[in-house]
């Protein structure tokens, strides 16, 4: 089941490749401080509870779309060079989660496939559908690993939109 408020977790696409409408969806993040946060994308990051910093199609866009092929996750763009999501496992990376523009390299310990929606409509990694919200501020990065004691077990609701905004985001 899907929830009210939705997060859009797909990157962006060059139009040749185009994702199609009925698979770009809206994300929403549940668990304690930030039950029902929308997702959005700023600075190479995904954030909850976070003003994105992107040219979207639609004025106000706060909340980041998202689609997946072939198992990599990517923002949704209408037409732009595409945004790729990755997850760095590593010692270093922690868990980090983030997305590249184009032909820019992924961090060295980086994963960009393993993404799904499962049938319960939460978004999953290697089929684990566990992320983590860490502060920032008065903003919470999403993350795959908990690093800290402050950061707090969400999981991700996929919500799909039949009209997304497309957007392409910050490094």
């Amino acid at each position: 089941m899907f929830t009210k408020t939705s997060l859009v977790f797909f990157a962006a696409i060059a139009t040749a490749f185009a994702a199609p409408t009925d698979s770009v969806f809206n994300a929403v993040a549940n668990g304690s401080a930030v039950q029902n946060s929308d997702v959005s994308a700023s600075v190479g990051s995904l954030w909850l509870n976070h003003a994105q910093d992107a040219s979207c199609d639609k004025e106000n866009t706060n909340v980041a779309a998202f689609y997946i092929k072939d198992g990599a996750a990517f923002l949704y763009a209408a037409s732009a060079t595409p945004q790729q999501l990755y997850i760095d496992r590593s010692g270093m990376g922690r868990g980090k989660i983030g997305y590249v523009t184009g032909a820019e390299p992924t961090p060295k310990n980086a994963e960009t496939t393993g993404f799904a929606v499962s049938d319960d409509g939460k978004l999953t990694f290697d089929g684990e559908d566990s992320f983590f919200a860490c502060p920032s501020g008065d903003s919470y990065a999403i993350w795959k690993q908990q690093f800290s004691e402050d950061c707090g077990a969400v999981t991700i609701d996929a919500k799909y939109t039949d009209s997304p905004v497309g957007c392409s985001y910050t490094q």
